[in-house]
């Protein structure tokens, strides 16, 4: 199997654009493929082809560390298909960095209700902590709250790993109308998973 130099993560490993895939085969393919471009190999090579050698392990092992993670694989299928999540955003990323503010999301609007209860209880216990109290029915709502979303975390994922079916089936099936709505759903989990998250780690660094 051999390297294709500029190719997406997938042709890197002639793989079609499954989100379900098997681990084996790709670390079998990623070791053989490092082991061709081992700079040991290039050692008595002129300077251009150590530099084009270590240009492409460095490609390989961006896709091997992609595609690995079924939600890194996810992100990056997405890509390339001209899809540009609210985490990833560029645009919104230097807004915020030249107003000094952090990068905004939109609240998923299931969300919004336990969302303004956070942010109460959140200013609560600042307040507290800046008091040198500790109010502990807060922290117990605060440990509720994480659970919550932990417990919100784990159907994302779930839901996502039925949307992956339903891509792949897809792409087998060359049915761009069933990718299309796979790829609008996984979208939609994707910026929900990120919101959660954050929430997960807001609710962290206040009980901390």
């Amino acid at each position: 199997m051999s390297y294709v130099p500029q190719a997406d993560y997938f042709a890197v490993f002639s793989l079609p654009r499954h989100l379900r895939i098997d681990l084996a085969p790709l670390e079998k393919a990623f070791y053989a493929q490092s082991r061709r471009l081992h700079p040991d190999r290039f050692a008595s090579r002129p300077a251009e082809e150590q530099e084009a050698a270590l240009a492409q392990a460095s490609e390989l092992n961006d896709a091997y560390r992609t595609l690995k993670d079924p939600i890194l694989r996810t992100q990056y299928l997405l890509t390339l298909e001209g899809v540009e999540l609210e985490e990833q955003s560029k645009a919104a990323t230097e807004a915020a960095r030249a107003s000094g503010t952090q990068k905004k999301q939109i609240v998923p609007p299931e969300l919004l209700e336990e969302v303004f209860e956070l942010n109460m209880q959140l200013a609560e216990m600042k307040m507290a902590k800046q008091m040198g109290e500790d109010d502990p029915m807060l922290r117990r709502d605060l440990e509720a709250a994480k659970a919550s979303f932990d417990g919100k975390m784990a159907e994302t994922q779930a839901e996502l790993e039925g949307l992956w079916a339903e891509w792949d089936a897809g792409v087998d099936a060359s049915d761009d109308s069933a990718k299309g709505k796979a790829k609008d759903a996984m979208v939609v989990l994707l910026n929900k998973r990120s919101y959660l998250r954050n929430l997960v780690r807001d609710v962290n660094a206040a009980l901390e």
